[in-house]
C-alpha cells in the first residue's frame, strides 16, 4: 500500500498559518519617526547613514533640507565632525574624525589643496600648483564644490584667506547652497623698492556676484607673511588673521579699512606664535595661547585696545600610558572650532579637543605632529543623489 507523502497532506489551518509570511509590521507615524531619528547622537554620524538605509521614508527623513535645523534645535550646538589639515604623512587620512564611531568625508585631495579656513558650512582651500592660482569651497555636508580664481597672478609670497555666508537672516546652524564671500589677503613689496615698507592688500569675492571687489590697502613696514592659518569672524564685519612675528591683522569689511596690532608679548616672544584666534567670550576678540601644561585665554578690550587675561585652562590632567603629562610636557595650539568654542590641542598624549566653557577634554587621536589643523563643525546628515539635486 502506497502512502502519501507527508507533504502532499492537507494542511491543518493552524499549520498554514504557520508557514504564511508574517504581515509586515504596522508604518511608524512620521512624527514618531523624527524623534527616533533626531535621538541619535550628533557626534555618531554613521548612525544617521545606517538609518538612512533602512527605507525610503527614513532616507527622505533624514536628507530633507529641514532636518539639520530640527538636530539643532534638538541638541544645540553642532559636533566637531573632525579635521583638515596639513601633516606630511601619507598614513594620515586626509579628513581626520572627531566623532565617536569611524566616520569619514570625500576631503578634496590635500596634496593639491591647502586647506585655510572652514566656517558656516564651508571649507576654503588654496591651490598647491603655482601655476593655477585658485581657491576651491568645499560643502563637507553636501559635497559641492566651487572653484574661484584668486584676485592677481603674481609672485605674492604666502597668503591668506576666510570664507563666510553672506545669507541675509543666516544664524548658519544650517546653511548651505546660499551666497557667501571669500577675504583673499596677501602683502607684496612696495611699488618703491627703496623705501624698504610693504603694501598688504585684502580683496573680497561675492558668489552673487561671481566677483572679486576693489583692493583694500595698507602700506607699511612690516610684511604680513602667512606662517600658520588662523583667523576668526568676530560680529559680521571684523575679520583678524595671525601673521608671523606677533602681529595681527584685522580687516573691517564694513570701512573697508586693514590694520594691524601686536598680540600679548608672551605670545610671541618664542620667536613663533604660539597662540591662535578665538572669539572671546564677552563676543570681542580673544586668543588662546599655549602656557605649558595649561591654555591661557586672553580678551582685548574694546575700549583701550589692551590685552587682559581672563582664564586658565588646566590640562595637567592629560595623561601619557596612565602617567600624568606634568609641566615639561609641551602644549601646542592647532586650532579652534567657531561656534562651539571648541579648542584643538597637541600633545605627547595625544591629539586632543578642549570645550572653553565646561572644559571638558576629548581624546581624539595619537599626535602626529605640528601644523594647522581646521575643524569643521556642523550635523552630518546623508545626501542622496535626489536630495543633492533638489537642495
Amino acid at each position: 500500500m502506497l502512502h502519501r507523502p507527508s507533504s502532499l497532506l492537507p494542511l491543518k489551518e493552524e499549520n498554514l498559518a504557520a508557514i504564511m509570511p508574517a504581515a509586515p509590521p504596522p508604518t511608524l507615524p512620521e512624527e514618531l519617526v523624527e524623534e527616533i531619528l533626531f535621538r541619535i547622537p550628533p557626534n555618531e554620524p554613521a548612525g544617521l547613514l545606517r538609518a538612512s538605509l533602512v527605507c525610503k521614508s527614513w532616507s527622505q527623513a533624514v536628507s530633507h533640507r529641514g532636518f539639520r535645523r530640527c538636530l539643532h534645535d534638538f541638541h544645540g550646538a553642532p559636533p566637531v565632525l573632525g579635521f583638515l589639515h596639513d601633516w606630511d604623512d601619507e598614513d594620515i587620512p586626509d579628513f581626520i574624525s572627531a566623532t565617536v564611531s569611524p566616520f569619514s568625508l570625500a576631503v578634496p585631495d590635500r596634496w593639491l589643496w591647502q586647506a585655510v579656513d572652514c566656517r558656516h558650512g564651508r571649507a576654503l582651500f588654496l591651490s598647491d600648483d603655482p601655476d593655477a592660482e585658485e581657491l576651491l569651497v568645499w560643502e563637507p555636508i553636501t559635497g559641492s564644490q566651487q572653484r574661484v580664481p584668486v584676485p592677481v597672478m603674481s609672485d605674492i609670497g604666502r597668503t591668506t584667506a576666510a570664507v563666510f555666508c553672506t545669507a541675509d537672516g543666516c544664524d548658519h546652524c544650517n546653511c548651505h547652497g546660499g551666497p557667501f564671500c571669500v577675504v583673499f589677503v596677501f602683502s607684496v613689496d612696495s611699488e618703491d623698492p627703496d623705501d624698504g615698507e610693504y603694501d598688504t592688500a585684502a580683496c573680497v569675492y561675492s558668489s552673487e556676484t561671481g566677483a572679486w571687489g576693489e583692493l583694500t590697502l595698507m602700506h607699511g613696514e612690516f610684511y604680513m607673511h602667512f606662517t600658520y592659518y588662523s583667523s576668526v569672524l568676530v560680529g559680521d564685519s571684523l575679520l583678524y588673521f595671525v601673521t608671523d612675528g606677533g602681529l595681527i591683522l584685522e580687516y573691517d569689511m564694513a570701512m573697508h579699512g586693514l590694520t594691524w596690532f601686536k598680540a600679548p608679548y608672551s605670545c610671541y616672544s618664542k620667536g613663533i606664535p604660539s597662540y591662535i584666534l578665538m572669539p572671546a567670550e564677552d563676543g570681542g576678540l580673544g586668543l588662546v595661547e599655549e602656557l605649558d601644561p595649561h591654555l591661557q585665554l586672553w580678551s582685548r578690550e574694546m575700549t583701550d585696545a589692551r590685552w587682559i587675561p581672563s582664564r586658565i585652562i588646566n590640562l595637567g590632567s592629560l595623561s601619557l600610558n596612565g602617567a600624568q603629562m606634568g609641566a615639561v610636557c609641551p602644549v601646542h595650539v592647532l586650532g579652534f572650532a567657531e561656534g562651539v568654542s571648541v579648542i584643538v590641542v597637541t600633545t605627547a598624549a595625544g591629539l586632543f579637543t578642549v570645550q572653553i566653557q565646561s572644559e571638558e577634554i576629548t581624546r581624539v587621536c595619537d599626535d602626529h605632529g605640528y601644523g594647522d589643523l581646521i575643524p569643521v563643525v556642523g550635523f552630518y546628515t546623508p545626501m542622496p543623489r535626489v536630495a543633492e539635486a533638489e537642495a
